[in-house]
């Protein structure tokens, strides 16, 4: 994944919140062959590098539909906060997570830096490998991620990790960066 082929997700990602303000749907044309490969992927939008909404699929999809399904659920529908508005957004940094595909792990092979699934009894809930920023030791990332899939420990559960390919905006559309160094456009 180019760096061109990311800012064409990143005008997708834009396009579909930008045409929701109008009732309406965005539908690109001429999507590059790169951009129909399926894979996982979340959109994170934060105002003054405060969460703002971030939803996602892990479920394998078109990069190109899963960053615009994703995008306006972000913006629209993260049940933490009150849709978007159009003065808002002119506000949003907006974040893209390409997911390897996730495989089964222990609890004792999970590190720093993995993304994690969790999964008992019918509760589940995932974190991104950038959650490890705000929760940074194993422990408290672990206990955190139980408790949002609303369960008292994690110790009885299934795990799953993933790995991401994160790109983000410097600014409110502004150039793109990789989040982590080694991921150089």
């Amino acid at each position: 994944m180019n760096k061109q082929h990311m800012e064409t997700l990143f005008r997708y990602a834009r396009s579909s919140i930008e045409t929701r303000f109008n009732n309406k749907e965005f539908k690109p044309e001429n999507i590059p062959v790169e951009l129909k490969e399926e894979r996982g992927v979340f959109v994170t939008l934060t105002i003054n590098n405060e969460l703002r909404g971030c939803i996602g699929q892990v479920n394998p999809t078109p990069l190109w539909k899963g960053v615009i399904e994703a995008a306006r659920s972000s913006a629209f529908s993260d049940p933490r906060f009150m849709p978007l508005s159009k003065e808002e957004y002119k506000q949003v940094v907006i974040e893209l997570s390409i997911l390897s595909k996730p495989v089964k792990t222990t609890l004792k092979e999970i590190s720093k830096g993995d993304g994690v699934i969790i999964n008992e009894n019918n509760h589940s809930a995932l974190f991104l490998p950038q959650v490890w920023d705000q929760l940074p030791s194993k422990e408290e990332f672990l206990t955190n991620l139980a408790l949002k899939a609303g369960l008292s420990d994690y110790k009885n559960a299934l795990f799953e990790k993933f790995t991401v390919k994160a790109w983000k905006e410097l600014s409110p559309r502004g150039l793109i960066k990789p989040v982590n160094p080694q991921d150089k456009d």
